[in-house]
């Protein structure tokens, strides 16, 4: 099992903020926020890490170099940031034909449950797993998605990017589990008609349109993704210091 974490985009809308680094680059509580997503791709056992770079992609490469607690990183250069399924595609050649973790550089969760969602991945034999929470403030939810599934095995059904009026509590994010026939499916992915690039939700739809099993799994305790500056207020709002490396003894099945 490999690690995508997907790090090559600006952040735009972060404005000043990001204009002369990385986004992921920004530091949280001492340390980048893309090394939040490293340490869970650690813990959860992967055997590699590749990091898609783009932006001031040297900040990235020098910072953390070949290898991280352990674990080999391998660089992919995205040379146009056209989103996240772009960026996967730019990928193939160093997934290989490995399944692989899929991580975002600009994420932040408490208690986290990697392990947990990859053991589920393998003993359900799933095509797929995304990783959700539970959002009670549902204006939260539209700045990413939402899935419907099936409470009796929690199999997905439908994801909708960026809901204007969601009707659950459940928050997709962009930690999830793929086998690698996922990549296969990039090519019938449609180009979103507001955005002009690719959406990982349509991806992860494309594969259920055509019968492969998809399951929600919930990932962590809280979970803030870093895009705006609001996100960034928000982020010191969300996060209690003392909860960032904290873990619970026993993990019980995790089904939204």
């Amino acid at each position: 099992m490999k690690a995508l974490v997907l790090a090559g985009g600006r952040g735009k809308r972060l404005n000043a903020v990001s204009q002369e680094k990385n986004k992921c680059m920004l530091q949280f509580l001492g340390k980048p926020l893309i090394q939040y997503s490293l340490d869970n791709a650690v813990e959860a056992g992967v055997s590699q890490i590749i990091i898609v770079v783009g932006y001031f992609a040297e900040d990235i490469i020098n910072y953390f170099g070949n290898i991280y607690r352990q674990v080999p990183i391998r660089y992919v250069i995205q040379p146009e940031q056209h989103g996240l399924v772009h960026a996967m595609e730019c990928s193939r050649h160093a997934i290989g034909e490995d399944d692989f973790m899929l991580l975002l550089g600009d994420e932040i969760l408490i208690n986290p449950y990697h392990a947990d969602m990859i053991r589920r991945f393998q003993h359900d034999d799933a095509f797929g797993i995304c990783g959700v929470v539970v959002e009670k403030d549902r204006s939260r939810i539209s700045r990413t998605y939402t899935v419907f599934y099936d409470r009796a095995d929690g199999r997905i059904w439908r994801l909708v990017e960026k809901p204007q009026k969601p009707t659950s509590d459940i928050m997709g994010t962009g930690n999830c589990v793929f086998r690698n026939r996922i990549l296969e499916f990039i090519e019938m992915t449609p180009i979103h008609y507001k955005r002009g690039e690719k959406e990982l939700p349509d991806l992860i739809q494309c594969a259920i349109d055509e019968g492969e099993k998809v399951n929600s799994f919930i990932i962590c305790d809280r979970y803030a993704n870093v895009n705006s500056e609001v996100d960034l207020t928000e982020l010191e709002q969300l996060v209690p210091t003392k909860s960032l490396d904290a873990r619970k003894n026993a993990v019980p099945e995790r089904e939204p």
